[in-house]
């Protein structure tokens, strides 16, 4: 080949032309993975990061094109400030799809942000209620909110756990103060009898003035609105005082890490807690097997929201491969119509306002530092 047409073609080739070059589709992920949640934080990521990667093994094929998928993880330190930092820095790079943010602290102002700029937002872990009722057609969430979570743990506080006695504590936050309020009326409709509500914050350490309080009013069981950062040491106070009560919390507090977290002062069966999602018969062996493929390929244990972010990264490529397109504006039609989607935490349909169609809730308690299914709830 004389020397110029060799030239032409080499850069031909670095130009792309006449090759078929891979499109590739940006898929943003915002959570903590620093600060205190930095473990759920990361655990949702490495649930996301292995979607893409399965999914890129397979072969992605959108509007008749092979793509290449891509994750750009961005930290948020579960601080609503820096959640929307890292939401316009999602949007200025063009991602085509998010998944986020963890707490609903941080979803919810990080919402407008994406809302604007017409992007989708699938929260794997978000459970406030004012998330999908601002009217925004871009906000979607896999898990059940706090209406059915902490309406569920109230009643199941009264009924099953007889609990006649009943205090609250939340730590202020968007979701501590949605999920309280809301086991709060279930207790309250089920008969239960609160007999006090104290606050904290999420970055608290010191717990004794506010049981001190709550012990005199002897109840028998104790909700915590908040995370296991917080619910770790609260449970080892409350032990230093001599607290016996059932002690019952969301999601936020059901993780693997809280034995760690309360350096084993928690009493067998004294923690009950609710997961915002649930499988059960022939759907639970799609969940072992990706807790079984998830600790292989990542070498730690699933938190709790690691699946619901996986399944968040599937259902919005699914909805790409229907409408033939990874651009928002095409596919958000599709996703807000996504009925039946298999994933491994169970079927997910969206309905109008983009929550999760008949969510279910898994309740857990722990024995011998171990977290144990009492079973699944709807």
């Amino acid at each position: 080949m004389p020397y110029s047409q060799y030239w032409i073609g080499a850069t031909l080739a670095l130009l792309g032309v006449g090759a078929s070059a891979q499109d590739v589709v940006r898929i943003g992920h915002v959570g903590p993975t620093s600060g205190p949640i930095a473990h759920l934080g990361k655990d949702n990521e490495l649930g996301a990061r292995m979607a893409i990667d399965e999914l890129n093994a397979k072969g992605v094929v959108i509007g008749g094109k092979k793509v290449k998928l891509e994750l750009q993880g961005e930290d948020d330190a579960g601080d609503p400030r820096q959640g929307t930092a890292a939401a316009q820095k999602l949007v200025d790079a063009k991602v085509h799809a998010v998944v986020g943010h963890l707490n609903s602290g941080t979803t919810i102002p990080a919402s407008k942000i994406y809302s604007d700029a017409g992007i989708a937002q699938v929260s794997p872990s978000a459970t406030n209620p004012k998330y999908t009722r601002q009217g925004y057609k871009t906000t979607f969430r896999v898990v059940a909110d706090d209406v059915h979570l902490g309406g569920t743990l109230g009643k199941y506080a009264v009924n099953v756990l007889k609990g006649k006695s009943i205090a609250v504590i939340d730590d202020r936050t968007a979701y501590g103060q949605g999920v309280a309020a809301e086991f709060e009326k279930g207790a309250k409709s089920a008969g239960g009898a609160i007999v006090g509500h104290e606050f904290t914050t999420d970055k608290a350490a010191d717990f004794m003035a506010i049981l001190t309080s709550l012990k005199a009013k002897k109840p028998d069981v104790i909700f915590f609105g908040g995370m296991d950062s917080v619910a770790g040491p609260m449970l080892r106070q409350m032990k230093q005082l001599g607290i016996q009560a059932r002690f019952v919390g969301g999601d936020g507090v059901c993780t693997a890490e809280l034995p760690k977290l309360a350096a084993g002062d928690m009493a067998d069966g004294q923690v009950v807690c609710a997961e915002a999602g649930g499988v059960e018969g022939a759907q639970k062996k799609g969940m072992d097997d990706f807790r079984a493929r998830f600790k292989a390929t990542t070498r730690n244990e699933v938190q709790v929201y690691a699946p619901y972010s996986y399944d968040a990264v599937g259902v919005i490529v699914a909805a790409m491969v229907k409408a033939g397109s990874y651009e928002p504006a095409k596919y958000l039609p599709v996703l807000a119509q996504t009925k039946g989607y298999q994933g491994v935490t169970g079927s997910i349909s969206f309905d109008a306002k983009g929550d999760l169609q008949g969510g279910a809730l898994t309740l857990y308690t722990y024995k011998a530092g171990q977290r144990e299914a009492i079973g699944v709830v709807r």
